[in-house]
This record gives structure tokens, C-alpha cells and sequence, in this order.
């Protein structure tokens, strides 16, 4: 037992996908894997194992940001052996030609700063998803028809973000959509030799203005959920 994750050794499998709403996590286990069972309830963030397609998956909360996610991530690698770490939660798109409800797959992660950015020091690390289930996903995604688009994204250390002339020139680099996680995500994952992936949801838009009806949001998350298990286990 970690000091956040209650889970004993041998209940977290080696896969495992990270929305930041553990009540996300609750709906995604119980509408995709068979044979669940509940393994984390510590400060409520929520953690379930059970099988898909015959194969072993933990779906567990990741909390909001890089802080907090930075704690489950290392703890899941850590202490139990987690290899597959693959985000799937929503994202702001950057760029007029993506819609709401398409899906981003993350192959870099850009950022201002991250739990880990001491560690470099003075270097600007790159942080980026792991090849084998980058492509795994583009692959489900293709063959499920889901609009997907396939590059950098922006990981935010705030939420309330108010810097229109960053947003500026990310959307003129070609910065696909912001989130808060998979910055810290990627970089954990390959200090630790693990692999990583962020599959995001468009919810809404950052030019636009568009926004997922809530009452919406579950229907249109189930493709992300159902192209980041079938990356996992390509």
C-alpha cells in the first residue's frame, strides 16, 4: 500500500487509464470492463481493476493538474508496477479546423512548468507520448471513424488561464488543444521507464467559444475511452 492509493499488491494490473474525475473513472469501469472491483477510495479518489477483452485494466482517478497527478502516477509506477499509463479525460481545442467532441492524441506535451521541472534544472525537457501506443491509438481511432487529430498539445499549471498572448502564439504554432495533466504524465513515465499516452476528448473551444452540453459529455467520451484500451493492447 502506497500513501494515497490503498489498493493491495497484485490489485492494480500494468495498464492503466487516468481520467482526472474519479467519478469518470467509476463510469468508464463499470460501462467497459468486465468483473469490477473498487481498489481505491482514499480522499475519495476512486480506483477500479477489472478485464477487458480478457485483459487486466485499472481505471484510476488522476485529480485536476500536474501536482496531483504527479502523486498517482509516480505512486501507480512505483508501488505497483504500473508499465501503460494512459490519460483519457477533456481538453479546450486551439485550432479553428477541430471540432467539439473530436479527439486529440497527444504526441508532445509543451508547458510552462510541471512537479518536475526542478529536476532539469536548466534544460527544457520535451515531454512526449511513447511511440508504440501513440500509434496504437491513431490506429483504433481510424478504424472506429472517430475526427482525430495527431500533435503538440498545451499543459496548463492553471485553470483560470489569463495570458491571451500565450494562447496567441500557441494557436499560431499549431498547439492542437490545452489540458492540465499529460505534461507531467509523460515526463514521469520516462524518468521511470514507463510508457504514456493522453487521449483527450474536445469539450470545448478556445476560439469558438463552443461548449459540451454536460448531459452530452459522457456519450462522447466513450470513443476515447474505447481508443486508449484498444492503444493499450494493440
Amino acid at each position: 500500500m502506497s500513501i494515497h492509493i490503498g489498493a493491495e499488491k497484485g490489485q492494480i494490473a500494468e495498464t492503466v487509464l487516468m481520467p482526472g474525475d474519479p467519478y469518470r473513472a467509476k463510469w468508464a469501469a463499470e460501462t467497459f470492463l468486465k468483473d469490477v472491483e473498487c481498489i481505491n477510495q482514499v480522499r475519495g479518489m476512486l480506483g477500479f481493476t477489472g478485464t477487458w477483452n480478457g485483459n487486466r485494466v485499472t481505471i484510476h482517478g488522476s485529480g485536476m493538474g500536474m501536482p496531483s497527478l504527479s502523486i498517482y502516477a509516480n505512486e501507480l509506477i512505483r508501488d505497483f508496477g504500473a508499465k501503460n499509463l494512459i490519460r483519457i479525460g477533456s481538453c479546450g481545442a486551439m485550432q479553428e479546423h477541430i471540432n467539439v467532441r473530436d479527439v486529440i492524441i497527444a504526441m508532445t506535451a509543451s508547458n510552462l512548468s510541471t512537479p518536475s521541472r526542478g529536476i532539469f534544472r536548466e534544460l527544457n525537457f520535451a515531454p512526449c507520448a511513447d511511440w508504440s501506443l501513440l500509434r496504437g491509438a491513431v490506429a483504433a481511432a481510424e478504424e472506429k471513424g472517430t475526427p482525430t487529430h495527431v500533435g503538440g498539445i498545451y499543459s496548463s499549471d492553471v485553470f483560470y488561464d489569463e495570458r491571451p498572448d500565450l494562447n496567441e502564439q500557441m494557436i499560431r504554432h499549431g498547439i492542437l488543444g490545452v489540458e492540465m495533466e499529460a505534461a507531467e504524465l509523460y515526463t514521469v513515465a520516462a524518468r521511470h521507464g514507463a510508457r504514456a499516452l493522453a487521449v483527450l476528448t474536445v469539450s470545448d473551444h478556445l476560439i469558438t467559444g463552443e461548449a459540451l452540453p454536460s448531459e452530452e459529455r459522457e456519450r462522447s467520451f466513450g470513443d476515447m475511452v474505447e481508443i486508449a484500451l484498444n492503444a493499450a493492447f494493440a
